[in-house]
């Protein structure tokens, strides 16, 4: 029973993993790759659910009556797209942090930027 729901198993580690390293970590780069760990297992999630078992391509044909919706995977096409934005956005900001302050670890900006007030 448990390991017909491997995918749901996957999804759960990899989601919690993410979750860790952006909460555990004060690195920068190490918050923006859990972000992202966390946002592949929401896409293998969405991807997971859309698939129906003997569905075939929503094409119609003689002696097909099931059909897979292919929504979610273009909605995961487009999430895709603005994950790669988002974390090319949070690595060019990491950048500028870097060259602003000497460092990207989160404990070292705060006690730079305490001092300066």
């Amino acid at each position: 029973m448990l390991m017909g729901l491997y995918n749901y198993w996957i999804v759960v580690v990899l989601m919690m993993v993410g979750f860790y390293i952006v909460i555990a970590h004060g690195n920068l780069i190490k918050k923006i790759v859990g972000l992202s760990i966390f946002q592949t297992s929401v896409f293998i999630f969405y991807i997971s659910m859309a698939k129906v078992d003997g569905g075939t391509a929503p094409i119609l044909s003689d002696g097909i009556s099931k059909y897979s919706n292919p929504l979610p995977h273009v909605l995961i096409l487009t999430a895709i797209v603005v994950g790669i934005a988002t974390t090319a956005l949070g690595l060019a900001l990491a950048v500028r942090i870097k060259e602003a302050y000497g460092s990207i670890e989160e404990e070292e900006i705060q006690k730079k930027d305490n001092l300066d007030c």
